[in-house]
């Protein structure tokens, strides 16, 4: 997840968006985990690492490794985790085997993420190697909070899908997450692109109430997500790399 949200006071292991967000990625492990023993986790641009960590957490006995991989740790960080079952890192493993590749909300704060695509397909070894990707959708969206959290660009399903065809992934989801919040976030988004707000964050913690609502409607329609090609704030893509 990205660390300037932490900034806003969000807290992940409460707040509506991330407690959602988790369940389609919660999803599709169970599911790759039908099949595969042993799994290596490989979080790129982990940031505080919230995602692998609860796939660590729910899947305990079956996750070999986990690589959280960020170029903000620092030297203690790394030589802390070194060795260990959840390791930090500033660089992609060299070899990738049996491995979930996530990429949360990422491949928008990279000029080129294509670049980015390639060097982790290079290291992927064997053809048991898989991939959830979520990156912010709807150019029609873009505002002050693109700008706030360094954002390049937002994507359609189209667009994730041909980046991730020219890194010779193949994809065998895409969709789009958060879809009944659509219409409401893209009039919220037009207004403040008129008034000319001020670059910041648009994710807030929430009251008890409003959160534990926001949190149950979510999760309920993430079950359906996989169905939604139509729209959404956040685009979704899952397959083998």
């Amino acid at each position: 997840m990205d660390l300037k949200e932490l900034e806003s006071g969000v807290n992940p292991d409460v707040h509506w968006y991330y407690q959602s967000k988790k369940v389609p990625l919660v999803d599709y492990t169970r599911k790759l985990l039908e099949t595969i023993d042993n799994l290596t986790i490989v979080d790129v641009g982990s940031g505080s690492g919230f995602f692998a960590l609860l796939l660590e957490r729910e899947f305990t006995d079956r996750i070999k490794k986990v690589y959280l991989v960020d170029i903000n740790y620092t030297s203690e960080e790394i030589a802390a985790t070194q060795g260990k079952k959840v390791e930090k890192t500033l660089r992609i493993p060299d070899q990738i085997e049996k491995g979930l590749v996530i990429m949360m909300d990422v491949l928008e704060h990279l000029d080129d993420d294509l670049a980015m695509l390639k060097s982790i397909k290079k290291n992927a070894v064997g053809n048991d190697n898989h991939f959830f990707i979520t990156v912010p959708a709807f150019q029609s969206l873009w505002s002050g909070h693109d700008v706030y959290l360094g954002h390049y660009r937002r994507y359609r399903i189209k667009t994730l899908r041909a980046v991730l065809e020219n890194a010779a992934y193949h994809t065998q989801r895409c969709f789009y997450l958060y879809g009944t919040l659509f219409p409401a976030v893209w009039m919220v988004r037009k207004l403040n692109n008129l008034k000319k707000s001020e670059a910041n964050s648009n994710m807030k913690p929430s009251g008890a109430l409003v959160n534990g609502i926001l949190l149950r409607y979510n999760s309920a329609e993430m079950k359906l997500a996989p169905l939604n090609k139509i729209w959404g704030i956040t685009c979704a893509a899952s397959g083998k790399i």
